[in-house]
């Protein structure tokens, strides 16, 4: 059956949800207006909200009266109130949020926070050519700074081993860093 302006709200009640994505797709604009003005500040919310609202469209078109109002209002009237009780949400998860639990990011936090990913990001790179186990030796020894001992010990294989692996590693590095180079030049 094809779903029309005539019949989308008597299929709307009999639950075809054809009805319902031409709701979607003739009074969605409405939905979606209505909730990015009233939960502009809360993007991460909003297609949920979204959802909620076409969920009580579905479950509430047996409420609807066509004497007493146009469907768009109707559509629009749940949103605004949805998009209310989403505020109303917010606020009330905002009250009861600890302040003491809350970071603060500063200028300085956020730059420092900025340069680790990028630090992180290039170190990946870096390392990329070398296989897991040796890898996980580099940042054992060069990051985390353990002695050899302990790394000896921890992933067990002699120090012997662990020496022809971080010389090899080296090697592989040092063709990585010099082919990086030569291509900037």
């Amino acid at each position: 059956m094809k779903i029309h302006e005539n019949n989308f709200i008597s299929e709307l009640r009999n639950k075809n949800e054809k009805a319902l994505y031409f709701v979607i797709d003739n009074y969605g604009w409405i939905i979606k207006s209505t909730v990015k003005k009233s939960l502009y500040n809360l993007i991460g919310h909003q297609e949920e909200c979204i959802n909620d609202i076409l969920l009580a469209i579905w479950d509430n078109i047996d409420s609807f009266d066509e004497d007493k109002n146009s469907f768009k209002n109707w559509v629009a009237a749940i949103s605004k109130y949805k998009s209310i009780d989403y505020q109303r949400k917010y606020l009330k998860n905002l009250k009861d949020e600890n302040i003491e639990n809350t970071e603060l990011v500063s200028p300085e936090n956020l730059l420092e926070k900025v340069l680790e990913k990028d630090v992180q990001n290039n170190l990946e790179k870096l390392l990329a050519p070398l296989k897991p186990e040796d890898k996980k030796i580099f940042l054992m020894v060069y990051l985390e700074e353990k002695d050899f001992d302990e790394i000896s010990e921890e992933l067990r294989i002699s120090k012997s081993i662990l020496y022809n692996r971080l010389s090899r590693g080296k090697k592989k590095l040092k063709n990585t860093i010099q082919d990086i180079e030569t291509r900037r030049i």
